[in-house]
């Protein structure tokens, strides 16, 4: 793992630079789907960088409220610009509700905003995986295969790069389907569905599950619920037409 990158007398959080270049090469990925993205005036580009800043605040105050007297005691921790200090899903529920907001007040088409989103949202959470392998998160089982690696006194397996390659499959799906005109929402809907296959294939492998009633993971039960959910609202919607 390489959590901290040493330039001269810098000390840089590689998680946070990771997330910075997915961030950039998200934006990118958008520009070259729908060049209005780029414009000062697109709602779109206002609506990411809202979301991007809840996400942030909402991910690190909702790390705090389950830490909350390790925060009382030091209050300047919490903004303090660690990776490691933040709660996921609390960050895309603020995000989400950001954008929802946002949306809504602007007359944004809800679906349309969606599939807009997808293909950056696919590459952002790709690199995800990468500043998880930076900083040591969603760590690996022990295992003696070849290509373990070494994390907490342990040999354990790679799931970030594992996730990472199924979140590139992912994006290359998401790129390839967007040729097709489909209805509004498919393309929101694919990638949730798969990214909730992905966990449910690299969860077995995960060292750091939530396990309930000693048996079952919650991550696998959640993502069981999402993917069923998401092949409801496909097949509402699988019927492309090539574009002109």
């Amino acid at each position: 793992m390489f959590p901290v990158l040493h330039v001269g007398p810098l000390s840089i959080n590689t998680s946070i630079l990771i997330l910075l270049a997915g961030l950039w090469i998200a934006l990118w990925v958008g520009v070259k789907q729908n060049p209005t993205f780029a414009h000062s005036s697109s709602p779109y580009e206002t609506l990411v960088l809202i979301a991007i800043l809840a996400g942030i605040i909402g991910a690190r105050l909702g790390y705090a409220a389950q830490h909350i007297s390790a925060f009382i005691n030091n209050p300047i921790a919490l903004i303090t610009p660690s990776p490691i200090m933040l709660d996921p899903p609390a960050g895309i529920l603020v995000a989400f509700l950001a954008g929802l907001v946002y949306g809504y007040r602007h007359s944004l088409k809800f679906w349309n905003t969606l599939d807009q989103l997808t293909a950056p949202a696919a590459v952002f959470v790709s690199t995800i995986h990468l500043a998880n392998l930076a900083s040591g998160n969603a760590y690996g089982a022990p295992t003696q295969l070849p290509w373990c690696v070494h994390l907490w006194s342990e040999c354990r397996h790679p799931t970030q790069v594992y996730a990472f390659i199924l979140a590139l499959g992912i994006v290359i799906f998401i790129l390839y389907t967007a040729r097709y005109n489909f209805p509004a929402g498919f393309q929101f809907w694919v990638f949730i569905g798969l990214s909730a296959l992905a966990r449910l294939i690299i969860e077995p492998f995960r060292g750091d599950s939530v396990i309930l009633f000693g048996i079952f993971r919650q991550a696998q039960i959640i993502a069981w619920l999402v993917l069923l959910i998401s092949l409801f609202q496909i097949s509402k919607r699988i019927k492309p037409i090539p574009k002109e």
